[in-house]
């Protein structure tokens, strides 16, 4: 009951602290007259990475916990795709903005790609993190200078936010994400002790879906706005700052590097990839993500965590579970969306010869 306590107590402080990091850094971008795409691809999608930054960082330097540091980043980004997404399309459709598919969900998958194949080793260590840094760099410079577009008029004649609210917000926010993520990952820990189950499931799962929270939040704020676009970008650039400042950051600073878990290589990380590769085709179709594919998406979400406690737990069901998924579930689904794809693009074959 003491380490639930710890571990509900860290994980309030690091919400608290993304949300007023996040705050902070947009009253300052908003002070210096930076584009809102520009503001929701990055410093709201760092904003609500800020606990996975504070997780890892802090679990790759403790080490009977070392495995949630990147349990955490690949379980937050399948539970973003999966679990964040699919809700919101549940709630409503959403249509996706073309730039998105262009760019953006593409760097998606070559952040998810190059993380996979750097961890291959068992390790992400000095070199990786500069590697994914450097990647993050790229990736900044390519979307100011694609995304610079100008301020909305509503942008232009608002009044900026007061410069000591927005220093205040950062001031506040970081020591609070720092102090959380320490209650959390030692109360994470003796969680998984205590339960028998391994630091990696833990951090797959429960801490996932902890510091998944600001993206839900951010989601259902844009939801409430009528700014679906936005629900969509925090997700994607997200889950691009998770593996390319969250995990280089770590790799770069812990003495030992990320340690990389022999299961993680041969599962979840392919999951990872597998479910960055399905937003792809996803959002291709039509440009939307339609209520189905969200219930699709929600329906993964909970085999995925069902997977993980059956095998954590060596359930006998664990055999046919897979047989099911494997021989049925996920063919269903590919070949769905390969119709849906293949339709889209014979409609427009026909539109541009009508």
């Amino acid at each position: 009951m003491i380490d639930l306590l710890l571990f509900t107590i860290g994980l309030a402080g690091v919400l608290a602290g993304a949300e007023l990091l996040v705050r902070g850094a947009s009253r300052l971008a908003q002070r210096l007259g930076i584009a809102p795409l520009v503001v929701g691809l990055t410093v709201v999608a760092f904003g609500t990475s800020a606990p996975e930054l504070a997780i890892t960082v802090r679990a790759a330097f403790t080490d009977h916990a070392a495995d949630l540091a990147l349990g955490n980043i690949v379980g937050s980004n399948i539970a973003n795709i999966l679990l964040v997404l699919g809700l919101a399309a549940l709630i409503a459709p959403i249509v996706v903005a073309h730039r998105l598919i262009r760019i953006h969900v593409p760097m998606m998958l070559a952040a998810s790609l190059l993380t996979v194949l750097l961890a291959l080793d068992g390790a992400l260590g000095t070199v990786d993190g500069a590697i994914l840094l450097a990647g993050l760099a790229g990736y900044l410079a390519l979307t100011l200078v694609r995304d610079r577009t100008p301020l909305s008029a509503a942008a232009e004649t608002a009044p900026p936010a007061p410069l000591p609210r927005a220093v205040a917000g950062l001031l506040l926010g970081i020591p609070l994400l720092a102090g959380g993520a320490f209650l959390l990952v030692d109360a994470a820990a003796a969680l998984a002790a205590a339960l028998g189950i391994s630091d990696l499931v833990i951090g797959l799962t429960l801490v996932a879906v902890g510091t998944s929270l600001p993206e839900i939040a951010t989601t259902l704020a844009a939801y409430r706005l009528g700014d679906r676009q936005m629900a969509v970008g925090n997700l994607v650039g997200s889950n691009i700052f998770n593996l390319l400042a969250v995990l280089g950051v770590a790799a770069l600073l812990a003495p030992e590097g990320v340690a990389v878990a022999g299961a993680a290589l041969a599962f979840d990380l392919p999951v990872m990839l597998a479910v960055s590769f399905a937003c792809l085709p996803v959002f291709f179709t039509g440009y939307t993500i339609a209520r189905w594919e969200g219930g699709v998406f929600l329906g993964y979400y909970a085999a995925y965590c069902a997977f993980l406690f059956l095998a954590a737990a060596q359930h006998q069901a664990l055999g046919p579970f897979s047989a099911v998924m494997l021989g049925f579930a996920l063919p269903l689904t590919v070949i769905t969306l390969g119709v849906g794809v293949t339709r889209q693009l014979r409609d427009r074959r026909r539109g541009l010869y009508s």
